[in-house]
């Protein structure tokens, strides 16, 4: 008799996750773009800054590659959709991901001693797909939606906050002469 109350609160858990995934996924990606005022972003995709802190980080605090201050931290949403993809680049900071809506999102990671790791970024864990993973700074990373057809929208959080000036994007060429091992993907991501 006792146990009823709870059965009856898992029930209700249950259901209101089930509508919410339902209006998440219900929703195109055009509505997104339009809803949350996201703009192309020069690697693939589209973005739009939900956050920059207001406190930072003096240049002689920070490893020697930074050239100036930075912002503690910044957030953007981040929406790939179909056959666009984030093409290769990396950061001189690490990058939190966050999974939101959609299809998952795989993202390919290329250490600076070439080795690979692929980040399985939705919310299917038992397809060992997880909501929030981290990409190390200095590594090349690229992304795209694991189902073609549909989009995904994810958040992605930089410390120490990002800046264009901490930011590369990859040249197919020399991508491939430092990694030969992963010419087909660096081929397939890169856009020039």
């Amino acid at each position: 008799m006792h146990c009823q109350p709870f059965q009856r609160q898992a029930e209700i858990i249950r259901t209101v996750e089930s509508q919410a995934r339902e209006v998440l996924m219900s929703k195109t990606a055009q509505y997104w773009i339009d809803k949350l005022s996201l703009i192309a972003h020069p690697e693939g995709g589209y973005y739009y800054e939900t956050y920059r802190s207001e406190l930072s980080i003096a240049r002689e605090a920070l490893p020697p590659e930074f050239d100036g201050p930075r912002l503690v931290s910044t957030a953007i949403y981040f929406l790939l959709e179909g056959e666009n993809f984030s093409a290769f680049h990396r950061l001189r900071s690490d990058e939190l991901w966050h999974f939101y809506a959609g299809s998952s999102i795989v993202v390919h990671v290329i250490a600076p001693d070439g080795g690979y790791s692929e980040i399985q970024l939705g919310g299917n864990p038992e397809q060992g797909e997880v909501f929030q993973a981290a990409v190390k700074a200095g590594c090349w990373f690229a992304s795209q939606v694991r189902d073609r057809r549909s989009f995904a929208l994810a958040g992605c959080t930089v410390a120490p906050g990002f800046d264009f000036a901490d930011f590369e994007l990859g040249k197919r060429s020399e991508l491939v002469k430092l990694y030969p091992q992963h010419r087909e993907l660096i081929e397939r991501l890169t856009r020039n």
